[in-house]
Protein backbone atom coordinates (compact mmCIF):
# COMPACT_ATOMS: atom_id res chain seq x y z
CA UNK A 1 0.00 0.00 0.00
CA UNK A 2 1.35 3.39 -0.53
CA UNK A 3 2.08 5.84 2.27
CA UNK A 4 -0.89 8.40 3.41
CA UNK A 5 -0.87 11.43 1.80
CA UNK A 6 -2.78 14.76 1.90
CA UNK A 7 -7.09 14.25 2.01
CA UNK A 8 -6.69 15.40 -2.13
CA UNK A 9 -3.43 15.72 -3.37
CA UNK A 10 -1.97 17.88 -5.97
CA UNK A 11 -1.08 16.66 -8.97
CA UNK A 12 2.56 16.05 -8.81
CA UNK A 13 2.40 14.10 -5.73
CA UNK A 14 -0.47 11.73 -7.25
CA UNK A 15 1.61 11.55 -10.39
CA UNK A 16 4.94 10.87 -7.78
CA UNK A 17 2.69 8.38 -5.89
CA UNK A 18 1.38 6.66 -9.59
CA UNK A 19 5.58 6.97 -10.62
CA UNK A 20 6.18 4.64 -7.53
CA UNK A 21 3.92 2.08 -8.13
CA UNK A 22 5.10 -1.60 -8.89
CA UNK A 23 3.26 -1.40 -12.83
CA UNK A 24 4.48 -1.23 -16.50
CA UNK A 25 5.30 2.02 -17.98
CA UNK A 26 2.10 1.77 -19.90
CA UNK A 27 -0.21 1.01 -17.15
CA UNK A 28 1.76 4.00 -15.38
CA UNK A 29 0.96 6.15 -18.42
CA UNK A 30 -2.42 5.38 -18.20
CA UNK A 31 -2.81 6.36 -14.39
CA UNK A 32 -0.94 9.57 -15.33
CA UNK A 33 -2.99 10.89 -18.70
CA UNK A 34 -6.21 9.35 -18.50
CA UNK A 35 -6.91 8.84 -14.48
CA UNK A 36 -5.23 11.87 -13.12
CA UNK A 37 -5.31 13.91 -16.51
CA UNK A 38 -9.35 13.66 -16.25
CA UNK A 39 -9.74 13.91 -13.00
CA UNK A 40 -8.19 17.20 -12.74
CA UNK A 41 -9.69 18.03 -15.95
CA UNK A 42 -13.01 17.79 -14.23
CA UNK A 43 -11.65 19.57 -11.26
CA UNK A 44 -10.57 22.56 -13.47
CA UNK A 45 -14.03 23.05 -14.96
CA UNK A 46 -16.15 22.49 -11.85
CA UNK A 47 -14.40 25.30 -10.40
CA UNK A 48 -14.43 27.58 -13.73
CA UNK A 49 -18.22 26.50 -13.82
CA UNK A 50 -18.84 27.04 -10.26
CA UNK A 51 -17.12 30.82 -10.51
CA UNK A 52 -19.56 31.38 -13.78
CA UNK A 53 -22.42 30.22 -11.85
CA UNK A 54 -22.20 32.32 -8.92
CA UNK A 55 -20.85 35.66 -10.21
CA UNK A 56 -24.14 35.41 -12.49
CA UNK A 57 -25.99 34.16 -9.83
CA UNK A 58 -24.92 37.22 -7.54
CA UNK A 59 -25.33 39.82 -10.28
CA UNK A 60 -29.14 39.11 -10.87
CA UNK A 61 -29.63 38.68 -6.70
CA UNK A 62 -28.06 41.84 -6.69
CA UNK A 63 -29.91 43.50 -9.46
CA UNK A 64 -33.15 41.80 -8.21
CA UNK A 65 -32.64 43.82 -4.69
CA UNK A 66 -31.60 46.86 -6.43
CA UNK A 67 -34.19 47.49 -8.95
CA UNK A 68 -37.32 47.83 -6.20
CA UNK A 69 -35.68 49.78 -3.47
CA UNK A 70 -35.15 52.06 -6.95
CA UNK A 71 -38.79 52.25 -7.87
CA UNK A 72 -39.90 53.05 -4.53
CA UNK A 73 -37.51 55.99 -4.88
CA UNK A 74 -39.78 59.10 -5.55
CA UNK A 75 -38.09 62.40 -6.74
CA UNK A 76 -39.64 65.51 -7.86
CA UNK A 77 -36.96 66.56 -10.31
CA UNK A 78 -37.63 66.17 -13.78
CA UNK A 79 -33.67 65.68 -14.54
CA UNK A 80 -33.89 63.16 -11.53
CA UNK A 81 -36.94 61.24 -12.14
CA UNK A 82 -35.40 60.54 -16.07
CA UNK A 83 -32.09 59.43 -14.96
CA UNK A 84 -33.39 57.60 -11.96
CA UNK A 85 -35.58 55.63 -14.59
CA UNK A 86 -32.76 54.79 -16.50
CA UNK A 87 -30.85 53.14 -14.31
CA UNK A 88 -33.79 50.99 -12.85
CA UNK A 89 -34.02 50.24 -16.23
CA UNK A 90 -30.65 49.36 -16.91
CA UNK A 91 -29.88 47.84 -13.46
CA UNK A 92 -33.26 45.61 -14.51
CA UNK A 93 -31.79 44.62 -18.18
CA UNK A 94 -28.12 43.28 -16.38
CA UNK A 95 -29.51 41.36 -13.82
CA UNK A 96 -31.93 39.76 -16.56
CA UNK A 97 -29.54 39.20 -19.43
CA UNK A 98 -26.95 37.52 -16.11
CA UNK A 99 -29.81 35.46 -15.07
CA UNK A 100 -30.73 33.84 -18.56
CA UNK A 101 -27.06 33.94 -19.62
CA UNK A 102 -26.64 31.57 -16.79
CA UNK A 103 -29.92 29.47 -17.32
CA UNK A 104 -28.94 29.02 -21.04
CA UNK A 105 -25.74 27.60 -19.97
CA UNK A 106 -26.53 25.71 -16.71
CA UNK A 107 -23.49 26.65 -15.37
CA UNK A 108 -24.72 25.29 -11.91
CA UNK A 109 -25.57 22.08 -13.28
CA UNK A 110 -22.54 21.65 -15.28
CA UNK A 111 -20.27 22.55 -12.02
CA UNK A 112 -22.10 20.29 -9.96
CA UNK A 113 -21.64 17.27 -13.10
CA UNK A 114 -18.41 17.91 -13.25
CA UNK A 115 -17.51 17.96 -9.55
CA UNK A 116 -19.29 15.03 -8.78
CA UNK A 117 -17.42 13.27 -11.40
CA UNK A 118 -13.90 14.13 -10.20
CA UNK A 119 -14.84 13.35 -6.97
CA UNK A 120 -16.05 9.97 -7.85
CA UNK A 121 -12.23 9.27 -9.97
CA UNK A 122 -10.52 11.00 -6.93
CA UNK A 123 -11.87 8.50 -4.67
CA UNK A 124 -11.66 5.59 -7.55
CA UNK A 125 -7.87 6.85 -7.45
CA UNK A 126 -6.96 6.74 -3.61
CA UNK A 127 -8.90 3.66 -2.83
CA UNK A 128 -6.49 1.77 -6.15
CA UNK A 129 -3.45 3.41 -4.56
CA UNK A 130 -4.23 2.49 -1.04
CA UNK A 131 -5.67 -0.62 -2.48
CA UNK A 132 -9.07 -0.31 -0.07
CA UNK A 133 -12.63 -0.60 -0.47
CA UNK A 134 -13.19 -2.21 -3.64
CA UNK A 135 -9.55 -3.07 -4.41
CA UNK A 136 -9.22 -4.58 -0.45
CA UNK A 137 -9.09 -7.72 -2.17
CA UNK A 138 -6.61 -7.51 -5.01
CA UNK A 139 -3.09 -8.29 -2.91
CA UNK A 140 -1.07 -5.89 -5.88
CA UNK A 141 -1.54 -2.52 -8.23
CA UNK A 142 -0.60 -5.01 -11.43
CA UNK A 143 -3.87 -7.26 -9.88
CA UNK A 144 -6.20 -4.34 -9.32
CA UNK A 145 -4.88 -2.30 -12.62
CA UNK A 146 -7.70 -3.71 -14.47
CA UNK A 147 -10.50 -3.32 -12.26
CA UNK A 148 -9.64 0.10 -11.50
CA UNK A 149 -9.34 1.05 -15.37
CA UNK A 150 -12.77 -0.36 -16.21
CA UNK A 151 -14.12 1.62 -13.44
CA UNK A 152 -12.17 4.77 -14.62
CA UNK A 153 -13.48 4.39 -18.21
CA UNK A 154 -17.31 3.60 -16.42
CA UNK A 155 -16.98 7.09 -14.78
CA UNK A 156 -16.12 9.08 -17.98
CA UNK A 157 -18.64 7.19 -20.22
CA UNK A 158 -21.32 7.73 -17.37
CA UNK A 159 -20.12 11.59 -17.64
CA UNK A 160 -20.23 11.64 -21.15
CA UNK A 161 -23.51 10.26 -21.50
CA UNK A 162 -25.24 12.20 -18.33
CA UNK A 163 -24.43 15.51 -20.14
CA UNK A 164 -25.52 14.61 -23.80
CA UNK A 165 -28.92 13.57 -22.45
CA UNK A 166 -29.02 16.97 -20.68
CA UNK A 167 -28.05 18.39 -23.47
CA UNK A 168 -30.57 16.38 -25.46
CA UNK A 169 -33.17 17.22 -22.57
CA UNK A 170 -32.27 21.24 -22.93
CA UNK A 171 -32.47 21.18 -26.51
CA UNK A 172 -35.73 19.22 -26.68
CA UNK A 173 -37.11 21.90 -24.10
CA UNK A 174 -36.10 24.65 -26.56
CA UNK A 175 -37.57 23.50 -29.21
CA UNK A 176 -40.70 22.22 -27.71
CA UNK A 177 -41.13 26.26 -26.06
CA UNK A 178 -40.31 28.15 -29.65
CA UNK A 179 -43.21 29.54 -31.66
CA UNK A 180 -44.30 27.87 -34.23
CA UNK A 181 -45.47 28.80 -37.47
CA UNK A 182 -49.08 29.13 -38.02
CA UNK A 183 -49.99 26.60 -40.50
CA UNK A 184 -51.95 27.25 -43.49
CA UNK A 185 -55.53 27.07 -43.82
CA UNK A 186 -56.75 23.83 -44.91
CA UNK A 187 -58.31 24.72 -48.19
CA UNK A 188 -62.12 23.94 -48.37
CA UNK A 189 -63.72 21.40 -50.53
CA UNK A 190 -65.22 23.04 -53.78
CA UNK A 191 -68.77 23.82 -53.42
CA UNK A 192 -70.73 22.34 -55.76
CA UNK A 193 -73.94 23.91 -56.14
Amino acid sequence: MVGSQSANGSHEELAALVNGLDLDDQKKTYLRVRWLGQMNWFAAKARKDQLRFYRFRLVGIIAGLIVPALVLLNTHHAAAATLLAWLTFSISLIGSISIAVESFFNYGGRWKQYRRTSELLKSQGWQFLELTGSYQHFHSHQSAFHHFSVTVEALISEDVEDYLTSVMRDQNKTESSAPTSPSAPASAPPHKG
